[in-house]
């Protein structure tokens, strides 16, 4: 019985907050009811009452495109300009969003304004044009509507908003109208917002950081931060948004109406090719490239093209989605780094600080890539081919990456090493040489922590591109790191004993001591927080008369 009782209780609950319905011509019209909606308004019931949302009748009947219940709505006298609570969209708004032409007409016809916009400044045009309703594209244009409107938010226009989706015949169809295919979305600062808006969860500013006597110059006095890192965002144009996603039928439209290949967006300095190298559009970098575009044009952080490619085709794995389109393109990498290269793309254009999108801003990889050529980032990736690639076409073997300001204090993980003990050696100046590639090939990141866990290498191993390195290109077995690590350390702090006698009979020295004091044995035996020792890598280099500091942090 009190089961009974419990469950009609619910149903007179259900029943009277529906009969206490602020909205009851919404609620129909939202519940796609037309027989209660005529009902409701024969019966005087306020064909504008709008639900908690701001959601009216009209709203529901554009968004579900029903002509025939707008029509009805219209009539009874609903309010065309009425706006949601959130959002501030207006039936037209809706309409337009989901591309329903045959509401936007009547809609327009009864006093809809087609310039209205939402909250965040998008107009019905942006909304049309990324449904891909040409239909709609037409009616709001021929209306009045700005084609070079932007919103808000992030300045774009409708043009990008089809470009983004690859609406490729609303792209003709603003081109055609007049759409200006060269204004660019609004840039934002992400290094001015870290400094004006460095504030808690809460709000609440932090305190401001003790500065020293001398400059505060990130990347010469200090290392970046990693909105620094990042530094200007934005300033794209619709050609760079449909690069960005390998829209390649919207591109060549784009192309075709006069979007200039080489334009550099404002913010970073980036090309569409660029942008498409990054998220590894293959396909659509080499069409821009038949098209004129120019390979040696660098980002801000000296990103180039041919180096975009060989690191999306190796991009570690991270906390964060990492792009996977280049296994979806008809091109393959290296065919698209010998295309590059045939049109004369600098094969030892080196980067300028740490790539921000390698690893995001969790880095586990503990390799500072400053200063790195297309062939160190293929050393690292132990990718033999490209190497072979490279150097057919001039690239230096042995050019490193440079030494970056605040040594290896990355975002993530634990450094390694005393930090508070005075050098053995002295320290290099920022800007130094950094890490060879033979250095990379051996395992550069893994004695700072978990490496591992990001890494992503050629299948063929770690193994075959040293050899490659020593015995084809006849690099030096000894080079070290800007913290004096050989190819050894990084071998031993991986555990890898067949790497490590064959350093070995390739003339490597076993007993060499970093600058952080640390000698190969210490490297193998767990020089960082849950990175354990390697016995077996111990005893042999021991026996090869290196020495053991006994300074395991793991054990």
């Amino acid at each position: 019985m009190k089961k009974i009782a419990t469950v009609l209780a619910i149903v007179v609950f259900v029943a009277s907050l529906q009969a206490a319905s602020t909205a009851p011509i919404a609620d129909a019209a939202m519940a796609k009811d037309a027989a209660a909606v005529k009902k409701l308004l024969k019966e005087g019931v306020d064909v504008n009452a709008a639900q908690g949302d701001g959601m009216t009748a009209l709203h529901w009947a554009a968004l579900n495109g029903d002509a025939e219940l707008a029509a009805m709505l219209l009539y009874a006298g609903a309010n065309v300009g009425a706006k949601t609570r959130l959002g501030g969209y207006t039936p037209l708004h809706l309409a337009a969003q989901i591309g329903h032409a045959s509401v936007i007409a009547p809609l327009i016809a009864a006093g809809s304004v087609v310039a209205a916009t939402t909250t965040t400044g998008a107009t019905a045009l942006m909304q049309a044009s990324h449904a891909g309703s040409t239909e709609s594209v037409r009616m709001l244009i021929e209306n009045g509507t700005d084609l070079n409107a932007k919103e808000a938010a992030n300045g774009q226009t409708a043009l990008m908003f089809a470009a983004a989706a690859d609406r490729v015949d609303v792209v003709k169809m603003l081109l055609a109208r007049g759409a200006d295919v060269s204004i660019t979305s609004r840039v934002e600062d992400f290094s001015a917002l870290t400094m004006t808006a460095d504030a808690d969860q809460n709000g609440v500013p932090r305190p401001a950081q003790a500065q020293g006597p001398g400059p505060n110059v990130p990347g010469v006095t200090r290392g970046f931060n990693y909105n620094e890192l990042i530094g200007k965002h934005g300033g794209l144009a619709a050609l760079h948004f449909a690069a960005r996603q390998g829209a390649l039928p919207t591109v060549e439209a784009l192309v075709k109406g006069g979007a200039k290949v080489n334009q550099r967006g404002a913010g970073d300095k980036t090309t569409a090719m660029l942008v498409a190298a990054i998220n590894g559009q293959f396909d659509t970098v080499s069409y821009l490239l038949d098209h004129g575009a120019d390979p040696n044009l660098a980002s801000e952080g000296g990103v180039t093209p041919l180096y975009a490619v060989v690191n999306v085709q190796w991009q570690p794995r991270s906390f964060y989605p990492q792009p996977r389109a280049y296994l979806q393109q008809k091109m393959g990498y290296l065919e698209l780094m010998t295309r590059l290269l045939d049109k004369g793309a600098d094969p030892n254009a080196r980067t300028n600080r740490n790539t921000w999108f390698t690893q995001y801003n969790f880095d586990l990889l503990r390799t500072d890539d400053s200063g790195a050529s297309p062939f160190w980032r293929a050393a690292y990736a132990s990718d033999i081919a490209a190497m072979k690639l490279l150097i057919e076409r001039g690239a230096d073997p042995n050019v490193p990456t440079m030494k970056p300001a605040g040594g290896r204090d990355f975002q993530g993980g634990t450094r390694s090493g005393d930090a508070s003990a005075a050098p053995l050696r002295p320290t290099l100046p920022v800007g130094s040489p950094g890490t060879p590639p033979l250095v990379a090939a051996a395992g550069a990141g893994y004695s700072e922590g978990f490496a591992g866990n990001a890494h992503r290498f050629a299948p063929t191993g770690m193994m075959a591109a040293v050899k490659y390195l020593v015995e084809e290109v006849g690099v030096d077995v000894n080079a070290e790191d800007e913290d004096g690590s050989t190819a050894v350390h990084n071998a031993a702090s991986r555990g890898d004993n067949e790497m490590i006698l064959y350093l070995v009979s390739k003339g490597a020295d076993v007993k060499i001591v970093n600058r952080r004091g640390q000698t190969t044995v210490d490297m193998a035996n767990g020089p960082v927080q849950r990175t354990q020792p390697y016995p077996e890598t111990i005893k042999l280099l021991e026996s090869l008369g290196a020495r053991n500091n006994h300074k395991c942090v793991s054990c």
